[in-house]
């Protein structure tokens, strides 16, 4: 049996590695994404996260074309019942905002195109002005419709997180059980801080997203190294502008020599090790990019190498 982790206060228990579905009918067609998400499901994950507005950006696309995908698989495979579904409301072009009727709204879609009658795990996607009584009760009605099994948030401050959370429990309703901030090696203010002191104080979990910085942190970017065919190479670029960049890179290195690993795997494992970490999200685009961040799943780094990487990315 793989290992498994708790998702905060939830009966969720996930793999501690989640597949990111951002790519699904994207950079990845079909036929891929059932390659990745066939090899993920086989090497023990279970955790896969998308969103309604995955991927809209994309020329051609209208947003939702990550969930069909997700859906076709898990019909054609039939193993829902073994997958854990993440997805997102509120940053689809054309459904947009946490208000109550477009959370409902979005809901149904996303359920439709999974083609499932639940979602495992539900976000608000980004924070927005809506008032934490009309969302939080939207999403109370949801699960206790059964349709939702349990709510978290993406993209939230802490304030907006307390709020939000205060008002659940004296309320009595469904309350976030997880938070899923930017953060990782590069990027550690995102999340460290007053949001990850609400998160610990409340017991929730952490599903960090660019986990691996837009690829930046899995070593194919250097000083002066070639340019990379990647639809996300020139946000993983910046990194080597700042001098914490190059500084992450060489510690990284180190570690990766000293376990034998791929620098994706060293750097997911320092995330995964961090605290209220549950899982950190990554995507791959092909099964050949998944093996090393599997591997980020079970590495354990020794406190000397934990030290190395804290102090090469503290700003």
């Amino acid at each position: 049996m793989h290992s498994r982790v708790s998702l905060g206060t939830s009966d969720l228990s996930v793999f501690p590695l989640a597949l990111g579905g951002n790519v699904f009918g994207w950079t990845a067609d079909e036929e891929q994404s059932f390659a990745v998400l066939d090899a993920y499901a086989a090497a023990g994950g279970n955790f896969v996260d998308t969103a309604d507005v995955y991927s809209a950006w994309a020329p051609g696309n209208t947003g939702g074309e990550s969930e069909t995908v997700l859906g076709n698989w898990l019909r054609s495979r039939g193993n829902r019942e073994d997958v854990v579904i993440a997805t997102k409301v509120g940053m689809h072009p054309e459904a947009s905002g946490l208000g109550a009727a477009n959370i409902k709204a979005s809901a149904e879609a996303s359920l439709r195109r999974l083609g499932v009658d639940r979602i495992d795990l539900y976000y608000t996607h980004r924070d927005d002005d809506t008032p934490v009584e009309e969302f939080v009760t939207a999403l109370d009605e949801l699960v206790r419709e059964g349709k939702v099994r349990a709510v978290a948030a993406s993209n939230i401050g802490a304030d907006r997180l307390s709020e939000a959370l205060a008002f659940a429990e004296r309320e009595g309703l469904a309350k976030y059980v997880a938070v899923q901030p930017h953060y990782n090696l590069v990027s550690r203010d995102t999340f460290e801080g007053p949001l990850a002191d609400v998160v610990a104080e409340h017991g929730l979990a952490t599903v960090p997203y660019y986990a691996l910085a837009s690829g930046f942190l899995t070593g194919k970017y250097r000083p002066g190294g070639p340019g990379v065919d990647s639809a996300r190479a020139e946000g993983a670029a910046r990194y080597l502008a700042e001098p914490r960049g190059p500084k992450v890179l060489e510690a990284l290195d180190v570690v990766a020599a000293e376990h034998g690993a791929e620098l994706a795997g060293v750097a997911l494992a320092w995330l995964a090790a961090r605290p209220t970490i549950a899982a950190p999200i990554a995507s791959a685009r092909t099964v050949e990019q998944l093996p090393p961040l599997l591997a980020g799943a079970t590495l354990k780094l020794t406190p000397e190498q934990t030290a190395l990487l804290d102090a090469a990315s503290a700003a």
